[in-house]
């Protein structure tokens, strides 16, 4: 047999073994080890002592919104609110009046003085229209010329307009609020849709990931335009859409269909539909906020506000509701749920669901799982529920989550090893861009458990190295019932991969490895230079 490349001279960790040598044929692994050594190849490629993990798979990340991010003002780096108007004075500077100054990435709870607000804003950009958007996504800043144009007496159920004292807007949209902005801002147009995910997928490979999970779009807080799934098609057809991509598709797009064809997309399209490179995966519903934000839908109250328990981004039976009717037609459900009031309703909704219409291998997801109280983490596992962690923002966020907690909560945030201990799959994700999303920094977060301040969170969640890369490899391969293809490299599955300067799982290398290549069907896409 003469196959297109044998990669050599390196330590392939393929999940269940080790081998040095590996052949790719058609974009396929077709053998490993010595195997590979009396096969004829058109190349073969030394990768000098290397080591070789299969490609990383974000299970949930906004890749598009990322790749539109690189062009705003950069506001993650601020430490306090002086700051970030002097980002946003700095870009007005050189921006002509009455256009959009945009920045993201601001988390309140890194800056001295909290939120910007619409009169510092206005002094930092007069004559602009100014949006800043806040790291988790849930919450957005805007200038007073902003406020003028939004109609704040009809402000969407599951969000709210904050307000001064005096009952003036602050500027400060949070939740279901942001809708308000899009008769400015909405739809984004596919071409700038294409140049964000050209961006995003050029950074990804340098960073060892072939394979994501884009957690919405078409509608909802997080969808870009009605024609997004356009928009990821010609990419495609570009040629600039380099990473393998499953999109879930936001619940407000779907809809009854036509002559008893249950509920869903037109032409019955629903979850698994498309090919290797670009498929529909689960339904995304929000059903709380932020964390962060305290916007979350709590059983308790947030850490020094007593009236706080946050809320829910659509009323509890349009939850249950929605989730049957998804459930019964097929889909994937990926349900964004924080707080631990709201998982628990979403956990009383998939369990009635799953009575009612029994569904072998359904694989339904609770995004995030921020809070997860004890006897819910029992019943998770035992309905065969997938919880999508990000061990990531233990470190970059985890300050934070601590504060809008308390110490008696700590213990329930963000769990990774007591759900590999009930018996469930764990898939690793960054939910990029609200925190830096490579994946070699999150491995180390998942072994560590460190916050920014250097705090040890949830000591027993933390994970073994192995355990890690795993969830970063086939557990997020398996939340997309894509594990027959990716997650591990065996013979017959597809050749992507990435090389290593260093072992992940020994512990000792993580604060130094980086990526030296990566490939994507067999295909090397990715050199470090």
């Amino acid at each position: 047999m003469r196959v297109d490349t044998v990669y050599e001279n390196a330590r392939f960790l393929i999940g269940a073994g080790e081998f040095v040598a590996l052949a790719a044929l058609n974009g396929r692994i077709v053998a490993l080890g010595q195997d590979t050594a009396t096969l004829s190849a058109k190349r073969r490629v030394d990768l000098g002592g290397s080591v070789v993990v299969p490609g990383f798979h974000d299970a949930h990340n906004h890749m598009a919104w990322f790749g539109m991010a690189l062009d705003d003002v950069a506001l993650s780096d601020c430490r306090s609110v002086d700051e970030v108007y002097d980002a946003v004075a700095r870009r007005a500077a050189e921006t002509p009046p009455g256009e959009w100054i945009i920045g993201s990435g601001y988390d309140q709870n890194k800056l001295v003085g909290g939120h910007p607000t619409r009169q510092g804003l206005d002094r930092a950009a007069p004559g602009h229209l100014v949006r800043l958007k806040h790291t988790s996504g849930h919450m957005t800043v805007v200038n007073s010329a902003v406020l003028e144009r939004l109609d704040l007496g009809n402000v969407p159920v599951g969000g709210d307009v904050v307000r001064d004292e005096d009952g003036s807007p602050t500027g400060l949209l949070r939740e279901q609020a942001q809708l308000l902005l899009r008769p400015l801002t909405y739809p984004t147009p596919v071409e700038r849709v294409v140049r964000g995910l050209d961006r995003a997928s050029e950074r990804y490979l340098s960073e060892g990931i072939t394979s994501v999970q884009e957690a919405g779009i078409g509608g909802g807080l997080v969808g870009e335009t009605p024609a997004e799934l356009a928009a990821y098609q010609v990419a495609r057809d570009r040629g600039v859409l380099r990473v393998r991509s499953t999109v879930m598709v936001a619940a407000s797009v779907l809809h009854d269909l036509d002559a008893g064809a249950g509920f869903g997309l037109d032409l019955g399209m629903r979850t698994g539909f498309g090919d290797e490179w670009l498929r529909i995966g689960a339904m995304k519903l929000f059903a709380d906020g932020s964390l962060i934000g305290r916007t979350c839908a709590m059983h308790e109250p947030f850490a020094g506000e007593p009236d706080n328990v946050g809320y829910f981004q659509v009323p509890e039976d349009e939850i249950a509701r929605t989730i049957a009717a998804a459930h019964q037609a097929g889909w994937q459900i990926a349900t964004h749920a924080i707080g631990d009031r709201a998982i628990t309703v979403v956990l009383d909704a998939y369990e009635a669901a799953l009575k009612a219409d029994p569904r072998p291998d359904h694989r339904h997801r609770i995004e995030h799982c921020a809070v997860l109280r004890p006897e819910e983490l029992e019943r998770l596992a035992s309905l065969g529920l997938i919880a999508s962690p990000q061990g990531r923002f233990v470190n970059e966020i985890g300050d934070g989550m601590r504060a809008a907690l308390g110490p008696e909560r700590e213990p329930w945030c963000y769990r990774l090893k007591s759900l590999l201990d009930a018996g469930c799959v764990l898939p690793a994700s960054s939910d990029r861009p609200v925190v830096e999303g490579a994946p070699l920094l999150a491995l180390a977060d998942m072994v560590r458990r460190k916050t920014a301040s250097g705090v040890l969170l949830g000591p027993d969640e933390r994970l073994t190295p192995v355990e890690a890369l795993r969830a970063y490899t086939y557990g997020s391969a398996y939340a997309a019932f894509a594990e027959k293809d990716l997650g591990t490299l065996e013979i017959g599955k597809l050749a992507d991969f990435a090389v290593l300067s260093a072992d992940p799982t020994d512990e000792s290398t993580l604060d130094s490895i980086h990526v030296v290549a990566t490939a994507v069907g067999g295909d090397l896409v990715y050199e470090r230079s």
